[in-house]
This record gives structure tokens, C-alpha cells and sequence, in this order.
């Protein structure tokens, strides 16, 4: 087994699962995921595979037939699938994120409703918060569910819903202004928000009534995945799929599953990052040049030396973002620096590698190319690094408050 990014003290469950996840990419996802990308297409297979092997249940407790694994865990499988095709992990997340808000934030019935068909996999779940015109101002949502008897009509569009196609379950972040007056809701915008389960089917086109999926947005990259925008036009929704059962939750509830989601990029970041690593390392051992291995320059060594410490050092971040979370803790400002030090460190071990790779990396021949492509994705998911920092310094502020 290779040195890097190695996690001290897992179970022998923990290890068990996160070698059956790693032999699975070595096997079904590396020796095809270049291709399904540059055709981006959707990884049905796969996919399948990891309903097999229980993947989409990971963290969903027990007794609602998932496995009741840990964050850590989870995070630790999504660094090894992601180190065979980022897309994959991306199809897995979004999931993850919707069943562990119903988990922490759902009513009983929501519970018993979705989580055993969410944990086989039957049904798949999308999140959905950003907006056209929204960018990281979550507090400007347009998005509107109005009250109408036992049903909430919803009105907009959203943005980049990962799994928007593929997914029959989306939690959709709206403005509902009932029981808050216009002063109140300028003066705090969050508490004005409702998160809603909307079930749909999956494809694309008029998904239900009130309810388009007009279609894939072609991106850079990130393919085989679908991305989509959802647009709700007179979308009628039953009160009992409010998540929670009260209204004016909705901020906080999808903060919590992003602040999870961001130790999940930040694995995500980890799993591309050693990925490039081992293809620069590899390349180094096979390329010539004035008469040995290009692995032989000083130059080089300095490159694959700068890029495993940073493989090293986001792993270790990641690792313990997703224990504090375990533990109870708050972990805002933990999963902040790993996201944000993960995907930062993930751009630029990719580019070492692409640099390695010479002329060559510019080629689809060589899968560097793919990894190259996929970075910049994790500079913005799940927050910019500028929304990184900003929530870094103000947690800081909290803990080293000047008592002068």
C-alpha cells in the first residue's frame, strides 16, 4: 500500500469498507472513467455497483437498513472514489447531504418515508440552494412557497443542482414569508427560509406538474454527472414535506448539510490530488531526457516533494474536519480550512503533474488531462475559498477574542 494519506486508529470495519471502496475504483471506475468523461456520459454501472455495495446508505442509520457508518468513513470512501472519477463522488454527495438533513432535521414520518428507499439507493436525492443571480448571497433567494390550504405553492428558479436528472428526491431551499412581517424578514432574510422535499421523476423535461428539469448545462468539466437549473412554476407541495415540519428552519437546516458537504469536497480534493500525484510520480519513473529518468532531475524531485506534502497535509486536514464533526463539536471552522486548503492544494498538484507530464498532459490520451479539467470545480463547490476564509476569520474572532 502506498505511504500517503494513510488515517491512523480505524476500526477494522472502517478499514474493511474503505479497501472494498478502493479495489472497487481500481477495478470498475479507473479503467473507464476517462472515456465515459470526454463522452459524458452518465455512469449508470457504476453507479449500480455502489447500490451493491451499499454505498448510498453508508451513513444512514441502522435501523433504516443503511449501515450507520460514520462521517469519517463516508469522507474516506469519497477520497478513494474520487481518486477514480470525481463525477462519481459528486453523485454520491448531493445524495448524502439530502439523507442526513432529513436524518438530523426530518419529522419521523419524513424518515420512515425516505431513508430506507434512500439507503438501497431506490430513491436518490438532489440539494438545491443557489440561484441564478444568487452567487454565495444565500440571504437574496427569489425562490417563494406561498401558503394555500395544506399545500405550499413554489414559484422559481434554481442553479446547479447536481443529480437534477438522475435524482427523484430534491430539498429545495425557498422563501416562505408566513408568520414574519416585511421588517423582519429585511432585517433577518435567513429565518424567512423553508426547506421543502420535493419528490419528482427522474429524466428531464416537465418532471411533475409545475415542476421543468430543462436540461444538462455543458461544463469544462465535472462530466457524466448531470447539472442542471430546476424551475418551479405554480409547483404545489403537500405542508407535511416542509423539512421538520415548521417552516422558517430552512437556512439552518441547509447550512448543516453543507457544512458536512464541505468535508466531503475537501475529500473529493484529496482523492483528485493523490490521483495526479501517483500519475506524476509514475510518468517521472517512465519519461527520459538527456540520457535518465526526468525522476532523476533535482527539479522534478522538488515538484513530486511539494506535491505529496500537500496530499499529505489536505488528508490530515480532512481527516480531522470529519472526526470533529463526529465527536459532536461544532466544526465550522475545521471543515472550512479543509475545503478550503484541499481544493487549493488539489489545483496545484494537478498543475505539477500536468507540468510533469509536458506536452504530453495536454493530450486526452493521458488522464492527467481529465484531472486537469476537474480541479477547478472544487474551487467553487460548496463555497468559493473566499466564503472559506471568511467564515475561517470570523470563527477565529470568536475564539481569540482580545479581552484588553
Amino acid at each position: 500500500m502506498a505511504r500517503l494519506a494513510q488515517t491512523a486508529g480505524l476500526t477494522d470495519i472502517q478499514q474493511e469498507i474503505v479497501s472494498t471502496v478502493r479495489d472497487f475504483v481500481d477495478k470498475e471506475i479507473l479503467p473507464v472513467a476517462t472515456e465515459l468523461e470526454h463522452r459524458d456520459e452518465y455512469p449508470q454501472q457504476i453507479v449500480d455497483g455502489l447500490k451493491e455495495l451499499g454505498l448510498f446508505g453508508l451513513m444512514i442509520p441502522e435501523e433504516y437498513g443503511g449501515l450507520g457508518e460514520s462521517l469519517l468513513t463516508y469522507a474516506l470512501c469519497v477520497e478513494e472514489i474520487a481518486r477514480g472519477w470525481m463525477s462519481v463522488s459528486g453523485i454520491i454527495n448531493t445524495h448524502f447531504i439530502v439523507a442526513y438533513m432529513l436524518k438530523q432535521h426530518g419529522t419521523q414520518e419524513q424518515k420512515d418515508h425516505f431513508l430506507p428507499r434512500m439507503a438501497t439507493g431506490d430513491v436518490r436525492g438532489a440539494f438545491s440552494m443557489s440561484e441564478p443571480g444568487l452567487g454565495s448571497d444565500v440571504s437574496a433567494i427569489t425562490s417563494k412557497a406561498v401558503r394555500d390550504g395544506d399545500e405550499y405553492v413554489l414559484t422559481g428558479q434554481k442553479m446547479w443542482l447536481t443529480n437534477g436528472g438522475t435524482s427523484s428526491l430534491v430539498a429545495v431551499l425557498v422563501r416562505s414569508d408566513e408568520g414574519h412581517s416585511p421588517a423582519e424578514t429585511a432585517a433577518a432574510p435567513h429565518k424567512s427560509m423553508t426547506t421543502f422535499l420535493v419528490a419528482k421523476e427522474p429524466g428531464f423535461g416537465e418532471v411533475r406538474p409545475g415542476l421543468t428539469i430543462p436540461g444538462k448545462i455543458e461544463k469544462m468539466g465535472y462530466k457524466g454527472v448531470d447539472t442542471t437549473e430546476l424551475i418551479m412554476d405554480g409547483l404545489r407541495v403537500p405542508a407535511d414535506r416542509v423539512l421538520g415540519g415548521v417552516t422558517g428552519r430552512g437556512f439552518y437546516q441547509m447550512m448543516d448539510g453543507v457544512e458536512v458537504g464541505r468535508v466531503n469536497v475537501a475529500a473529493r480534493g484529496c482523492g483528485v490530488a493523490r490521483r495526479a500525484f501517483e500519475l506524476g510520480i509514475a510518468y517521472a519513473q517512465q519519461r527520459h531526457t538527456f540520457g535518465k529518468p526526468i525522476a532523476h532531475h533535482q527539479a522534478i524531485q522538488f515538484k513530486l516533494a511539494e506535491m505529496a506534502t500537500k496530499v499529505e497535509a489536505a488528508h490530515a486536514m480532512m481527516v480531522n474536519a470529519a472526526r470533529k464533526k463526529d465527536s459532536g463539536e461544532r466544526n465550522d471552522l475545521e471543515a472550512g480550512m479543509a475545503k478550503y486548503l484541499a481544493a487549493e492544494y488539489c489545483k496545484e498538484v494537478v498543475e505539477d503533474s500536468f507540468r510533469i507530464h509536458g506536452g504530453y498532459g495536454f493530450s486526452k490520451e493521458y488522464e492527467i488531462e481529465r484531472l486537469y479539467r476537474e480541479a477547478p470545480m472544487l474551487l467553487i463547490g460548496e463555497g468559493t475559498a473566499e466564503i472559506q476564509k471568511m467564515i475561517i476569520g470570523r470563527r477565529l474572532l470568536e475564539e481569540y477574542r482580545f479581552q484588553g
